[in-house]
């Protein structure tokens, strides 16, 4: 394809469906670690008794299996919600489908939670609302037997052969199998799509801040999200353009095009098989005449080579905060999983904030206790994940500003009429108290109180 047909391929797949107009729905996907009380590694058994448990209980029709038939996804086809693991089975995932208001969500992640907690009980497992498991160096960190698991596993593992690029990989490439998010998917319209992009780029140093919930214990307690390291120093970030966040600014449609035209393509299925390669920009892959690509078949790699398609570019995954998705919405994928009784603060920021952009754009771009002082977004946001602020801020005018932000938030939540406000109430109480759970963690863990515990209280609904 020319040049010219994939800008207009990337426009009609990632531009095209925010020009419809549309109702404004939202949709919430809370990943949780699946821990063993006693200090042990998963036992796989265990959890696929509570998947055949958890679909009978809920009439959940099975979409996914494992290559030993093991059911790995599931959805309830009134609601459209997934029950699901991700990247293992270590790591269960709740996707909720559409809805109107966070209420509906969080009263159906309550059932389907207390029953997962209630199945677990007896084997003194919990779910938790951590960022990293916190046995992760006891479970088996291996990915689901499928294709896509597999390749992505491959993928990760395959940083050694990237030796030519001046970057710094980490040692993680089990990342997705001890790592927890949790993410908002909101409707957003063509008109102000640069603008969200761009102003909630910069809103990211202010969630670090009140969502950091990722501590790799015992090895690096200083990073409070090391979520954003195990992304963009792993192969995902050979093309930073993929991962994090935008070092530009977005004004326009068109820039929002021609940073997607820089983004790479790095895997592509053939033949019921996917096929990674080493990533390669979109427009150079649809430039060449055949590439290499491999999968893994009983543990042996195996390589094929291929053409490339047009129908290849529903494979460009890019892995952004504020990713642009082809439904129409932006994904934001920044935070941590938070602490289950505080489930419902993430997706309840991003909606009240959302409907307020212009008011947070303003603020933002007069505020002086991060900005014009001599670093731009991506650099306040890799400060201010650390337990330690900079000594260039200004902690009471830090906090300050968070405080400005969460009203102008409320307000906006205010004005949906749903009584959603409520669910800030815990970010309200961080600012207060100048936290956030992976300080809290750290600090309960530093006055003798026991990792159970902590586990445990994480743990409550």
């Amino acid at each position: 394809m020319t040049r010219e047909e994939v800008i207009s391929r990337l426009y009609d797949r990632f531009i095209k469906p925010t020009e419809q107009k549309k109702e404004s729905y939202i949709g919430v996907e809370i990943e949780m670690p699946i821990v063993d009380l006693r200090n042990k590694a998963v036992d796989f058994a265990v959890v696929h008794q509570l998947t055949a448990a958890f679909l009978q209980a809920f009439d959940f029709i099975p979409t996914g299996f494992d290559e030993e038939g093991h059911v790995y996804s599931a959805v309830n086809s009134e609601s459209g919600d997934i029950f699901s693991y991700d990247c293992s089975y270590n790591n269960m995932e709740f996707s909720f489908g559409k809805e109107k208001n966070l209420h509906a969500i969080h009263e159906r992640f309550k059932r389907y939670y207390r029953f997962v907690q209630d199945f677990f009980k007896p084997f003194r497992y919990t779910l938790t609302g951590m960022g990293v498991n916190p046995n992760r160096k006891l479970n088996h960190n291996i990915p689901i037997e499928n294709g896509r698991y597999k390749m992505l596993f491959h993928h990760l593992s395959s940083f050694s052969k990237y030796f030519y690029i001046p970057m710094f990989f980490h040692r993680y490439p089990q990342f997705g199998m001890f790592s927890s998010a949790s993410q908002v998917q909101l409707d957003v319209d063509h008109e102000t799509l640069p603008e969200i992009i761009d102003t909630f780029n910069k809103l990211e140093p202010i969630k670090a801040l009140l969502f950091s919930n990722s501590v790799l214990l015992g090895e690096n307690e200083d990073l409070l999200c090391c979520r954003d390291m195990l992304w963009e120093n792993s192969t995902h970030g050979v093309n930073p353009h993929n991962v994090g966040m935008y070092d530009c600014d977005i004004r326009s449609v068109d820039d929002i095009i021609h940073y997607l035209a820089t983004t790479s393509i790095y895997c592509v299925e053939r033949g019921g098989k996917y096929l990674n390669f080493p990533p390669v920009n979109i427009l150079a892959y649809f430039a060449l005449d055949t590439l290499t690509g491999e999968y893994t078949e009983n543990g042996t790699p195996v390589k094929v080579a291929f053409q490339p398609q047009p129908d290849d570019i529903a494979y460009l995954r890019t892995f952004k905060f504020e990713d642009l998705t082809y439904r129409g919405t932006i994904e934001y994928r920044s935070a941590c999983c938070q602490p289950i009784s505080d489930v419902m603060t993430v997706a309840a920021f991003h909606l009240g904030l959302q409907g307020k952009v212009r008011e947070l754009r303003r603020l933002l771009k007069n505020d002086t206790t991060l900005y014009h002082s001599g670093y731009n977004a991506v650099e306040l946001r890799r400060q201010l994940v650390r337990r330690e602020l900079p000594s260039t801020v200004d902690p009471d005018a830090l906090y300050a500003l968070v405080q400005n932000i969460l009203d102008l938030c409320r307000e906006g939540l205010s004005e949906r009429g749903q009584g959603e406000e409520v669910y800030l109430e815990p970010l309200y109480q961080r600012t207060e108290n100048r936290t956030n759970p992976a300080k809290e963690m750290l600090r309960r863990l530093q006055n003798g109180e026991s990792m159970e515990n902590v586990i445990k209280s994480y743990a409550e609904v």
